[in-house]
């Protein structure tokens, strides 16, 4: 029960002394000043994270975590619950959007079981950390008890622990659930207190009619939970998921290591959103890498102070994004440490 307060005490700022000395070297690389926009801004704030005049980021991880949701017996999404461990399958076979781009972009992709509908065989690259056979039908009452939300969000701590002594330098998160975005939507609701119609968007693809029915079940499951946005182990434990927790859990825990996290599109949100209200702090380790497609997602993202790398109307999770932006945050970071200065290529600066 201590692992989260712990790991919330351990979060400190980011070093802003560093962040200086980064600043006056990017302003003496050979080029026009601020000439490279926000990728100076990015590894600037590595550097901060890191603590490291010099930072690499070789080992970059992406967690997926795949979960089911009760709220899908609702009709709230275009495919079957079937389709997670359908997925996870995908994902252990490397044929996933998130297998592509994560090994487009160098990094490892951590499969977690932490609450699909299903017994998945075993695998060398699964790791099973399953809650329950997915969480309960939210409109009927709390997706799950209050002991559970904690336990995912110690799960999501204990992941990335064990994964943190193979080496970690960035994490991105990711996911996997049919209907998940129900929940997102209903957490966001809760935090940003904007209307829940502003808020929910089509998924994997519902009709104009499962979209109106999925802001209706939305609407009861905020009435019927009455979730307190002042206690977001509430939140997550009324309207939430396994997974939302678990990357919560990876969020505060990068944090505490002074790791980057990318953090992927709506669902990861939704996790950040938790993440954030757990540990306010935990907002200046983590870099949004896109802006979903999904109508939450922006709300989010404006509510914590974010902005986004990328705009690629991208809405698929599983960490596509975060993987993307990976390449981007790496590209910042060997811009300050490889790029010669005005003195060591011999190049006149500009005239006073």
């Amino acid at each position: 029960m201590d692992k989260i307060p712990n790991t919330v005490k351990s979060i400190t700022g980011i070093n802003q002394e560093l962040m200086q000395k980064a600043q006056k070297r990017l302003d003496n690389l050979t080029k026009p000043l601020g000439s490279l926009g926000r990728l100076e801004d990015i590894a600037k704030l590595i550097v901060g994270i890191t603590g490291k005049e010099n930072p690499q980021l070789n080992n970059k991880v992406i967690f997926t975590l795949a979960c089911d949701h009760g709220v899908t017996e609702e009709k709230v999404s275009a495919y079957p619950k079937e389709v997670t461990a359908q997925m996870v399958y995908n994902f252990l076979n490397g044929g996933a959007g998130i297998n592509v781009l994560a090994r487009h972009a160098g990094a490892r992709v951590i499969v977690v079981d932490i609450g699909v509908a299903a017994d998945l065989k075993p695998d060398p690259q699964l790791v099973i950390k399953k809650i329950g056979y997915g969480t309960k039908n939210m409109v009927n009452g709390p997706a799950m008890t209050r002991a559970q939300a904690v336990e995912c969000i110690e799960t999501g701590i204990e992941v990335f622990e064990a994964e943190f002594k193979k080496g970690i330098d960035i994490v991105g998160t990711g996911e996997m659930g049919i209907g998940n975005t129900t929940p997102s939507s209903a957490i966001t609701a809760v935090f940003t207190k904007r209307p829940v119609e502003e808020l929910t968007g089509r998924g994997a693809g519902i009709d104009d009619a499962g979209l109106k029915n999925k802001i209706a079940i939305i609407k009861k499951t905020l009435q019927i939970n009455n979730p307190d946005p002042n206690d977001p182990i509430d939140v997550l434990s009324k309207v939430g998921g396994f997974e939302i927790g678990g990357l919560s859990g990876i969020i505060l825990v990068a944090a505490s290591r002074k790791i980057p996290v990318v953090i992927d599109g709506f669902i990861s949100g939704a996790a950040a959103l938790i993440a954030y209200a757990l540990a306010p702090m935990v907002k200046d380790y983590m870099i949004a890498a896109h802006c979903s497609v999904e109508r939450g997602h922006r709300a989010i993202l404006d509510y914590i102070g974010l902005k986004p790398l990328l705009d690629f109307d991208l809405r698929l999770g599983e960490g596509t994004g975060a993987a993307l932006a990976m390449s981007m945050v790496e590209a910042s970071v060997k811009i300050l440490t490889q790029m010669a200065t005005f003195q060591s290529a011999s190049v006149s600066q500009k005239k006073a």
